[in-house]
């Protein structure tokens, strides 16, 4: 029998203010993660305090921060993981607790135990319990000595290439490479033979490098086809832990999550049992106080692996707050504050499922840029949106494009997919290409909506992509080719998408819509997919390598240099055979969208 969920959230446990010290707590991160700490230490009667860049002087967060400071600077290496630069602003602004957010600092031991050494109150674990599980290597010691399973591999990070090799013999491909100190997809490589080891291990490194200042890996076995699973636990410093919900983020591409949900579905009460168990023993020996995910994968075979453990609050947490009543991040600030946890937290009611709402091209995960327009949220039961952006929001390059989050909650999981068509459908986003329309096309593909028969890497090897298919008869190549026009006819409100050559004699030139794109470049990414004479860069970025030199010889999906943006790098590969008549940058370049990089010999 099905129990329907009533359309508002259960009430939270309590609302009382934290027994301790904290009162002003500054907010060393930024977008929606900023804007949900600020609404929870509000509901807790604490001042909040955020910290910004100029490229986020308008934003939310900083509005509806009781107090705001200028982090000077470009980039996150200047700003958000600038360690003095923050407790410089926490002692000038007054306040007395640092939350960290997810990213950025967030899993540093070396900022937590700079923030204590400089008498504020770290919201997070001990920072010796973030350097056993912040650290991968680190975290699966951990789990062997509470014999939680994990993955044949590496015993901590290799010394390098050779070393790598060595392990990958040993334990046999397929295997992933694994950024110690990484976290978020970054650093995180599978490699299928010996012959794509140096570069699976090189881009590694070097992405963990530029996202977390350290290159170290590890080498583990891949499971094929994996589930991803998690639990959402809880610790207080008097030693209870407990896991409120398990999470399922199977929905991933480049090994970072987009669709989560919560309960994880089909799990078998055994399943739950070992993964809730695990998790438990993981966080109890290092005696680990504040939130934390343990992440799991489920291989076809049932086989149950350990993964990591995030010593921090994660992206998804939202739907376990949905499913449960429970206000997470509140609890962080008052186990901050030397709160007990209770016996037990509410049981889990209904089914919520978050869709990240990235600035990405849906069809290529290209991060996009460009300025908000046209924004219309969703609203209605069961729908609640964790925001970062507003009608005007400037989207660069800089930071990660995650824009918001869109969570959905029903009775049960077809209620939840009901209600996430609507809102889905409801929801705009004009002037960047978000993942709004692959959201949509998924809440309606039999694979994850019916039979869930998906894993990690389904999206990038066997989800067809219907938005990635060209059209009959369409010539639009990009955003600003064409414009939605509102006409009636016979009374019919209808809107037709026109080409601008058609109108532009008119001398009016409307606001562009978001039109169906003539496909330049293939469904698995960075692969030019016509015979174009040029590689152009497809996003504004940063150019790392160059694999190919002026006189060579490529064949279709070569990769000849990789760019990075918003922290990730992407590959760009050839899509037809050529030969190189000229390379335009070097590495280091920085590139705009749509600049050639490399042309080809007619």
């Amino acid at each position: 029998m099905t129990t329907v969920l009533p359309e508002q959230s259960p009430a939270p446990l309590h609302t009382s203010v934290p027994t301790a010290a904290v009162r002003r707590v500054l907010i060393a991160n930024r977008g929606e993660i900023a804007l949900r700490i600020i609404r929870a230490a509000h509901d807790l009667g604490v001042r909040a305090v955020a910290v910004y860049t100029r490229a986020d002087s308008d934003a939310d967060f900083v509005h509806l921060a009781d107090d705001a400071w200028l982090l000077d600077g470009a980039g996150p290496g200047e700003t958000y993981l600038d360690i003095d630069k923050i407790l410089a602003l926490a002692k000038r602004s007054g306040a007395d607790a640092i939350h960290p957010g997810y990213g950025y600092l967030a899993e540093n031991a070396l900022f937590a135990q700079a923030v204590i050494d400089a008498g504020l109150t770290w919201v997070g674990p001990p920072p010796s319990a973030i350097e056993l599980l912040g650290d991968k290597s680190g975290a699966r010691e951990v789990a062997e000595a509470v014999s939680a399973p994990v993955a044949p591999g590496s015993d901590g990070a290799v010394s390098g290439l050779t070393e790598a090799a060595e392990v990958a013999q040993r334990i046999g491909y397929p295997i992933v490479i694994k950024a110690v100190h990484g976290g978020g997809g970054r650093g995180f490589r599978a490699c299928a033979s010996a012959e794509d080891l140096e570069g699976a291990y090189t881009a590694a490194t070097r992405e963990a490098r530029s996202a977390f200042g350290r290159g170290e890996c590890l080498i583990e076995k891949q499971i094929v086809r994996p589930r991803h699973i998690e639990t959402q636990c809880l610790a207080d410093a008097h030693g209870n832990v407990r896991v409120l919900s398990t999470r399922d983020c199977s929905l991933q591409r480049r090994n970072q999550k987009i669709v989560e949900e919560a309960p994880a579905p089909f799990l078998s009460a055994e399943q739950e049992r070992i993964v809730t168990e695990a998790s438990i023993r993981v966080l109890a020996h290092v005696g680990y106080v504040g939130a934390a995910t343990c992440e799991f994968l489920l291989g076809t075979d049932g086989t149950i692996i350990f993964m990591e453990a995030n010593a921090r609050i994660q992206v998804e947490h939202t739907v376990t707050e949905e499913v449960t009543g429970v206000d997470l991040v509140a609890w962080q600030l008052r186990i901050a504050s030397g709160e007990r946890l209770p016996e037990a937290f509410p049981q889990v009611r209904g089914h919520s499922i978050q869709f990240r709402i990235n600035a990405e091209d849906p069809t290529t995960y290209f991060p996009a840029t460009g300025t908000v327009k046209n924004h219309r949220a969703p609203a209605g039961p069961g729908v609640r949106l964790d925001s970062g952006i507003g009608e005007g929001s400037v989207v660069g390059t800089d930071f990660d494009p995650m824009l918001a989050k869109l969570i959905i909650t029903g009775g049960d999981r077809d209620q939840a997919l009901a209600r996430a068509r609507r809102a889905l459908d409801e929801y705009r986003i004009e002037g960047v290409s978000t993942l709004l329309p692959l959201h949509r096309v998924l809440v309606a593909e039999k694979d994850f909506a019916q039979d869930f028969a998906v894993w990690t890497t389904w999206l990038e090897t066997a989800f067809v992509n219907p938005l990635a298919d060209p059209q009959p008869g369409d010539q639009m190549s990009t955003a600003t080719d064409s414009f939605s026009v509102v006409v009636e006819v016979d009374g019919r409100r209808m809107t037709v998408s026109v080409p601008k050559d058609v109108i532009s004699d008119l001398g009016h030139v409307p606001s562009p819509s978001v039109p169906r794109r003539k496909r330049s470049l293939s469904r698995k990414g960075a692969q030019l997919a016509d015979d174009s004479n040029s590689l152009n860069a497809p996003m504004q970025g940063t150019i790392v390598s160059v694999a190919v030199r002026t006189g060579d010889t490529v064949e279709a999906g070569d990769t000849l240099a990789v760019i990075e943006a918003m922290k990730m790098e992407q590959p760009l590969k050839a899509g037809h055979s050529g030969t190189v008549s000229e390379v335009l940058v070097d590495t280091g370049a920085s590139v705009r969208s749509g600049e050639p990089i490399i042309r080809f010999a007619a």
